[in-house]
């Protein structure tokens, strides 16, 4: 950056080692899954770990490294799991065609799309088999190139490689994506065109699809096509769905009968009684939510803390503040993990209604029990001061947040939060002031126009001069008004 003002070192910490060192010591055990599965810090490197595990005589089971790239890539540790595939094939395993597959889609994750076009290049023809291209298919959706995605479906439909279901619900996905929904019916009828056979995630996309354009008999169509397919079982997920349709198009008596239907599905699926819990919620039924929260814990042998986060927002959202607080409090007593999405889910329905101090007083008490909360968390009160134009306690509040941040190195303030109080602040408070702050902002935020216009303002009341930040915003490609 050019302003001197801007001018703070970001550097990327090297890795220390003597912290490696206690961190591998501490997980050091007889299997190569239980040393790499507590590495969570994107930062380090697996392969030390891979490589002492060699060194120390022991055996690398393939079988053992395709099992541990499935669990990171389930767990979204996308950067490990690719840096296990590589060890694997750098150090001569066994490395089959499939596998390039998933090293394709690591690599679009982890490294972007000309990457993953690059390695799915550098196969040989032979190599290149329907597993390949469907990998390079979903970079092409994930990135939301239709254009791509279509060119790259018609190759594949020429090499007979568009024989499964998943292609076809790669291309709907987009058309949700990017709102086309009038394009994915006509998706569905190309698969089964092609001789391919809908799941019950294609049917479900496509009745999602008719809901969104408000086209319910089409929709009723779908699902009864879905119903007489003898090859599909109908479950829980394809209910809810057609009752979510019911209640955005305020059918209540339909949506009631497919929650029912819904229900019968369930068993003991939390995630089922959770998505049942929001649908009554949206119809604002007290009296059912409560009793499938009852039965969930009945079914269910110890509530996770998304239980919570659905249960607690399912009554703030029809305003039962008093009854959401009792039951904060039974998770607050019971919980074993402090997972502060729970929490603030009350501090948001605190701060709609307006009860920012109620919100921020629950906040503090519950750093007086030694917890240390997210930014996200400081930055909802802050919000929410902002709304009430409470400006001196929003700053505070920002403040709080930008302290814990290093706790939390992926959370970015909302823009128009932190404009609102650089527009305060340039008004109201002294140079040095807005200085800190716009420094505390580095790496948090993009730099933005609010910030110099702030220090701007307050150079000018506090008599400085601005030649020095007027050059900076120049070089910066920042022009004052």
């Amino acid at each position: 950056m050019a302003s001197t003002i801007f001018k703070v070192a970001l550097k990327l910490a090297p890795i220390n080692s003597a912290i490696f060192t206690r961190a591998y010591r501490a997980v050091k055990r007889n299997n190569l899954y239980s040393r790499i599965s507590p590495l969570g810090d994107p930062n380090l490197s697996l392969a030390p770990v891979l490589d002492q595990w060699v060194q120390e005589g022991k055996k690398v089971n393939v079988s053992e490294l395709q099992r541990i790239i499935r669990d990171l890539r389930a767990r979204r540790r996308f950067k490990h799991a690719l840096q296990v595939s590589e060890w694997m094939s750098s150090n001569v395993l066994p490395f089959s065609v499939g596998e390039s597959a998933v090293r394709l889609d690591l690599i679009g994750k982890v490294h972007g799309l000309e990457a993953a076009e690059t390695y799915f290049n550098s196969l040989n023809d032979e190599d290149k088999i329907d597993k390949v291209y469907g990998a390079l298919l979903s970079c092409y959706v994930r990135e939301g190139l239709v254009d791509k995605s279509l060119a790259h479906l018609q190759k594949m439909k020429e090499l007979g490689f568009a024989s499964t279901a998943l292609n076809y619900n790669d291309l709907m996905c987009l058309y949700s994506h990017t709102g086309q929904f009038e394009k994915i019916p006509d998706v569905l009828l190309d698969m089964k065109e092609n001789g391919v056979s809908p799941d019950n995630f294609s049917y479900r996309i496509c009745m999602n699809a008719y809901g969104a354009i408000s086209d319910i008999s089409s929709m009723e169509h779908i699902l009864e096509e879905m119903e007489n397919q003898p090859y599909l079982t109908m479950d829980w997920l394809t209910y809810s769905t057609v009752a979510s349709v019911y209640v955005k198009a305020d059918l209540k008596e339909k949506a009631l009968i497919y929650l029912k239907k819904c229900e019968e599905k369930v068993s003991k699926d939390a995630v089922g009684y959770n998505h049942l819990i929001s649908l009554y919620a949206t119809l604002g039924n007290k009296d059912e939510m409560m009793r499938l929260w009852g039965l969930q814990k009945r079914n269910s042998k110890k509530q996770m803390n998304r239980d919570y986060i659905t249960m607690l927002g399912s009554l703030v959202k029809i305003g039962e503040l008093e009854e959401s607080e009792k039951l904060f409090k039974e998770w607050d007593s019971s919980c074993q993990t402090y997972d502060f999405r729970v929490p603030n889910v009350l501090l948001i329905g605190f701060s709609q209604r307006g009860l920012i101090e109620k919100a921020e007083a629950m906040l503090r008490d519950i750093v007086k029990k030694g917890k240390t909360p997210t930014p996200n968390s400081w930055a909802i009160v802050a919000a929410g001061y902002l709304d009430k134009q409470n400006m001196e306690k929003a700053f505070e509040c920002i403040k709080e947040a930008l302290a814990v941040h290093e706790e939390n190195k992926q959370w970015r303030p909302k823009p128009s939060l932190i404009s609102g109080i650089l527009s305060w602040l340039g008004d109201n408070r002294d140079a040095d002031e807005v200085e800190a702050f716009v420094v505390s902002l580095i790496n948090k935020v993009p730099e933005t126009r609010e910030m110099y216009l702030a220090l701007r303002n307050a150079y000018m009341r506090s008599g400085k001069e601005i030649d020095q930040l007027l050059e900076s915003m120049k070089a910066d490609n920042i022009t004052e008004n």
